[in-house]
């Protein structure tokens, strides 16, 4: 307090132009240690004060941050089909549950047929290739020496897949045209086999057992990770043919087209179009029984999911925010009632509207923002634990809007507090007790 008064006595002196903006520059340093004193004196009343803040700055960080983590991982490996590739199945993937029923329900298999239809009659693709699946991985097995991997996922592939999608080949080789045609039973494995059957053996040439039957170990790919806590490394990939010769006669097919350019997409996808519904009669005014899918469409449904749960979220975090802001205006006008005297005495000897008013506006700005900061603190820590065993990324707004939004409640519920003292009288601020 003597500071103040030897400060204020002190600006007195100067040039207005200089004395105002000094006097700026020191009420709002005396306004930002008055705050961090009065926060660092009354622990207990300063953490319950700034809880809602808190609480409502670590949700919105941590929300942002699964959905960012999300939206990459999305993108990288779920819609990630290959470059310039986009994907004919029996339906659409991305849409709501009771169209994806119906389409379940309504539209053909994609079948052998109908891949070497578009394989003989599209123009203009740089790659197109096919991939069948075993229905139900549960009953899945892989066995070699007495060694079980269970739920392995099975899938017949055209040779050129792995020149369409992000698979790579991490020792031996691929299925190439030969084995597609001889109907080989070979296999390309995952890692969790390598590691399961042959911790510390080259597999490249070993018979494994699938499901009962036996095929010889070509390649492996590189390890691909785990998805959602799931391992995407469990596969084994057979040739096409071999395919339909041992586990599904006439698999329901997904095709892969890649075109030369991303230009050339919509082209490539409307001639599609136009063939398979030639070939299937389809009349104009009928829907497709058929689904094309791009990599375009499954996140923008993504985005349009996760934009749900971020409205959500925002209500939920502005719902906090006003409690918080409500608390801090409380405590405010609680500060305010507390330091009358010292008011009077500031009045007194100088002190202007706006410098009372700075203070305080400084000292609540300071007291939300010090949650916010709380708040982004807490929520890394969140996040970090939530990416050891989920997936989460902080992204760099999130930590300013965090910040930003919590220091700004912190202004706006500190007007009416800070008006209150800026606007007392200085000889009845006087005459109140210190």
């Amino acid at each position: 307090m003597a500071e103040l008064i030897q400060t204020q006595a002190l600006l007195r002196t100067l040039p207005p132009e200089r004395e105002r903006r000094v006097g700026i520059w020191v009420t709002s340093r005396e306004g930002f240690w008055i705050a961090f004193e009065a926060l660092r004196t009354h622990k207990l009343r300063s953490f319950l004060t700034l809880l809602g803040v808190v609480i409502a700055t670590t949700t919105l960080i941590v929300v942002m941050s699964v959905i960012n983590g999300m939206n990459l991982y999305i993108a990288e490996h779920i819609a990630n089909l290959g470059a310039n590739t986009f994907i004919v199945h029996q339906f659409k993937w991305a849409q709501g549950y009771e169209a994806w029923l119906k389409a379940r329900h309504r539209n053909q298999p994609i079948r052998v047929e109908d891949f070497e239809f578009l394989r003989d009659n599209l123009s203009g693709y740089k790659n197109i290739g096919a991939e069948a699946w075993m229905g139900d991985t549960v009953n899945n097995e892989a066995r070699y020496k007495g060694k079980t991997v269970y739920e392995v996922q099975i899938t017949g592939e055209t040779p050129n897949m792995i020149d369409i999608g992000e698979m790579k080949v991490g020792s031996g080789r691929y299925i190439n045209d030969g084995d597609e045609s001889h109907e080989s039973m070979v296999c390309f494995v995952g890692q969790d086999l390598v590691n399961a059957f042959f911790p510390n053996v080259d597999p490249v040439g070993k018979e494994v057992q699938i499901n009962g039957l036996p095929f010889r170990i070509i390649g492996v790919a590189e390890k691909l990770g785990s998805m959602f806590g799931e391992s995407q490394d469990n596969f084994v990939q057979v040739p096409l043919s071999s395919f339909q010769k041992v586990f599904r006669n006439r698999p329901s097919l997904a095709v892969s087209v890649q075109a030369l350019s991303s230009q050339q997409m919509s082209i490539l996808e409307d001639q599609t179009r136009a063939l398979l519904r030639a070939r299937r009669h389809t009349p104009y005014k009928e829907d497709d029984t058929f689904g094309i899918n791009a990599s375009e469409t499954i996140m923008e449904s993504w985005h349009q999911l996760t934009a749900s749960v971020f409205a959500v979220t925002i209500g939920i975090v502005a719902v906090f925010m006003v409690v918080g802001g409500i608390v801090i205006m409380n405590i405010m006008l609680a500060s305010v009632t507390e330091r009358t005297h010292e008011i009077g005495i500031r009045k007194s000897l100088g002190a202007r509207r706006r410098d009372i008013l700075m203070q305080f506006l400084i000292e609540s700005a300071l007291m939300a923002g010090s949650g916010g900061a709380i708040g982004i603190a807490l929520a890394l820590i969140i996040s970090r634990v939530v990416d050891m065993f989920f997936t989460s990324s902080v992204p760099l707004s999130a930590v300013l809007v965090g910040l930003f939004l919590s220091t700004a409640i912190g202004l706006f519920f500190g007007i009416y507090p800070a008006n209150k003292a800026a606007g007392l009288d200085p000889i009845e601020a006087l005459r109140t007790e210190a």
